[in-house]
Parts: C-alpha cells; structure tokens; sequence
C-alpha cells in the first residue's frame, strides 16, 4: 500500500469506516504482537495487548496528524499500553530464577503464584530489521525472540526493557525513542546502558558465539530427531548421550529445576518407569516451531488412556551437537496456538 493509499484509508477510518481501519493496521499485528511479547514475556498477553492498541488508536485516530509513520504512531501506543499492564507486576520467571537446583527424588507440585514465561509460537513470527549501530546492539538483535534473550529482559525494569527493545532491537533513534518515552535523550542512552550491562549479566556466556535468529541448523534438527526417537523409546541411555554435561532442564509451572546430566536422567528414570508410582506414561513427540529455536510438542498416554494427550511444548538450545538447555512448558492449553491438537490416536507414529 503505498503512502497516497494510506492517506486515503487514514481519511476513511477517520470519517468512521471500521472496515478502513482494519485494512489499515492489521498488516502490523504480527510485528506488534512480537513486540508486545518481548515486553511482558506471555504470548497469551501480548494478543490482549495487540487488541488494545488497535482499540487505543481506533479512539485516539483522530489524533494521527501523519508527522511520523502509521506504524511509529502504532508502536508508540502499544509500547504505553505494555507500561501500563506492567505496572506494578512481578516479572515473568522460569524455576531457575527462584531457587537452587532440585533434588531429583523429592517432587514439587505446580506454582501457581509465580507469573512463568511462555514460548512464542513462530508461525506467528514476523521479524523486524534488527539495529546496525554498536556491537551490543547486534547481539541483541540475535537473541530477540529466543527464550534467553526473553527471561534476561525481564530482569529489567518496564522503562529500560522498553527502551532496549526500541534501540536496540527495533533500532529506533535516540531521539524518536525520547519522544515515545516522553523523555531526554540523555535520560534514554542512560537507561540503554544500564540495561545493555544488566542484560550481560543475565545472558549465557556464550551469547557472542549465538547464530543470528534463524531456523534451526541441519545439526540441530538432528540432534532434535534423535532426541524426540529416545524420549519414544524411554531410552535414558540414549537420552543421556545427548545432553551436555551441565544440562539445565525445567518445566513451568513446576517449580523444580535441575542442573547437570545425571540430575536431568535421574529425574525422569521414575516418571518413564511402567512400574513406579510416579509413572506418567509413554510418549508421542511432534516437531513444532517455538522461538526460533528447536521445539518439540510432546504427548503422553498414561496406562488408562486410549489416546495421547497434549503434555508440554519444549525449547531446546543446542551447542556443538550437545543440548545445554531443555526449558518444557507444561501447559496443554498452548497447543492450539502452534496449531496443533489436544490428542493423538495411538496409532500415531
């Protein structure tokens, strides 16, 4: 659409043609439904904020006098809306942000007092042009949807995570960001800096080394094959040889976490035992597509069920063929967002 097309849809939504104002933005809800999810870190919350940026600028229209892009003038409101839902909440967590490593033999029932980080699902995933002005800005640019990148970002308070994702991610000027924030420059690049060494602090070691935000390798998709194959054939042994020594695995909403192979093995040894009473069953596992990363949807079948049914969405991260993190969101009522179903008949393979 070009710029006179959209002073024409502009004049049309303006004189009230709701219809004139959906054609107008929403080519833009993919990208703002990303921004969105970067600022609260929930993809069940980010669509609530996308719906209420779209209602903000359907009653402040008249207001859009076009001195900066439609799409500016609509970050701008979704970025305020994101400040105003974060107002006063905790961040969004994963266990290992709460406690100490578990104790693989003593179970924990879910936490539903903490606010839990969840997965994006990438077929909703529309990037933006990442910033070309500093390294830190690079680096960033890299990591804007992985799962790292995201529960880093939360540490942040709502004003510098708007401000970095801005900069640095959507590489906005100083200036315009300024406006947005209705602050200084000098008071921005402050907050840019404090939240660039906050987030070194947070992010793994290893974030230089990062691939840009990318499909999944060859490698990766192999290393993601063989391990949907091993957790099928609750092969701990095989398993085992996948994960990298000090593996870290969690699973939100439950609170337990564990740091190293032997404790990620020796946590699911009783839950894939057909005769311990902490059995949960078998498992179907189905390739899905999360945060850039690789993902895999999994289902179980517990000894009375006739079918399996949706148990958790997991992201893995995988370095130099080894998987250094697991981070499996058990929450079935994700699955329809990466469009996939509740249950699988049996005969599934």
């Amino acid at each position: 659409m070009s710029a006179g097309d959209d002073e024409v849809v502009v004049a049309a939504a303006r004189a009230g043609d709701e219809s004139a104002f959906a054609a107008l933005v929403e080519r833009y809800r993919g990208e703002l439904r990303v921004h969105c999810y970067r600022m609260l870190g929930s993809f069940d919350e980010s669509e609530d904020l996308v719906q209420e940026t779209f209602l903000r600028a359907w009653k402040n229209l008249g207001g859009f006098e076009g001195r900066s892009t439609l799409r500016a003038w609509l970050y701008r409101i979704a970025t305020n809306a994101c400040l105003d839902a974060l107002d006063g909440r905790a961040r969004r967590l994963l266990p290992h942000h709460l406690a100490a490593p578990s104790d693989p033999s003593v179970g924990m029932s879910p936490r539903t007092d903490a606010t839990w980080l969840q997965p994006f699902p990438d077929r909703l995933w529309e990037p933006v042009g990442p910033s070309e002005a500093e390294p830190d800005a690079a680096v960033v640019a890299r990591e804007t949807i992985e799962l790292a990148f995201l529960a880093a970002i939360q540490c942040l308070p709502p004003r510098q995570r708007a401000v970095l994702i801005l900069r640095d991610v959507l590489g906005w000027p100083a200036k315009q960001t300024a406006a947005l924030l209705e602050g200084s420059v000098a008071s921005v690049n402050s907050a840019l800096q404090r939240a660039r060494a906050t987030l070194r602090e947070h992010l793994p070691e290893r974030r230089l080394e990062w691939a840009p935000s990318a499909e999944p390798t060859e490698q990766e998709r192999v290393v993601l094959r063989r391990y949907m194959d091993a957790v099928e054939r609750a092969d701990l042994a095989a398993v085992a040889d996948l994960l990298a020594q000090e593996v870290r695995a969690t699973m939100p909403p439950y609170p337990m976490w564990f740091q190293g192979r032997d404790a990620v093995v020796a946590s699911l040894a009783a839950s894939w035992d057909a005769g311990s009473p902490d059995y949960v069953g078998r498992f179907r596992m189905v390739p899905a597509r999360a945060n850039r990363q690789p993902s895999v949807a999994s289902y179980v079948r517990g000894l009375d069920d006739s079918v399996y049914r949706a148990f958790a969405i997991a992201v893995l991260r995988i370095e130099d063929g080894h998987i250094v993190e697991i981070t499996a969101f058990h929450d079935p009522a994700l699955f329809p967002a990466f469009a996939l179903p509740a249950t699988l008949p049996v005969t599934h393979r």
